[in-house]
């Protein structure tokens, strides 16, 4: 006795793909905007860090030499030795300076905010026009 068995292959119908398809859409929809809202975020904290890291450099050329660097000779001083310094021991970053991560050069000032033993390290921010809030606004050393 032989039974006839067959097996009817099941797919799902419009309604469930659709359910699906809504169910996907909302979570992108609350996951997508916190997402994308970050991107302003690292940036700022990538300028924070490389603030920070040009901050050292400088102090460890202050070490070396007794003095900061002049606003004029700016941060290249770290890789390319002024020609009236003693003692220069660098070079004090192991790569090129670099723009800020929205593109600008970064801007050194001296002396700083707190006189002539202080110096200042700035990014304007996304707009790259001093002032500004949320990502234009501006990121200095004297803020860390």
């Amino acid at each position: 006795m032989k039974i006839n068995r067959t097996h009817k292959l099941r797919g799902f119908t419009l309604i469930e793909l659709m359910v699906v398809i809504l169910i996907i859409a909302i979570l992108a929809a609350l996951v997508v905007p916190k997402i994308v809202g970050r991107g302003g975020d690292a940036k700022i904290s990538a300028a924070k860090a490389n603030i920070s890291t040009l901050s050292s450099s400088i102090n460890a050329f202050r070490l070396d030499t007794g003095r900061y660097p002049t606003t004029e000779e700016g941060l290249s001083v770290l890789r390319i030795p002024p020609n009236d310094v003693q003692n220069w021991k660098g070079p004090y970053t192991s790569k090129d300076i670099s723009n800020d991560p929205w593109g600008n050069p970064y801007i050194y000032e001296y002396p700083g905010p707190f006189g002539a033993e202080s110096f200042n390290i700035i990014t304007y921010g996304a707009d790259g026009q001093p002032g500004g809030e949320g990502e234009a606004a501006d990121v200095s050393e004297e803020e860390l």
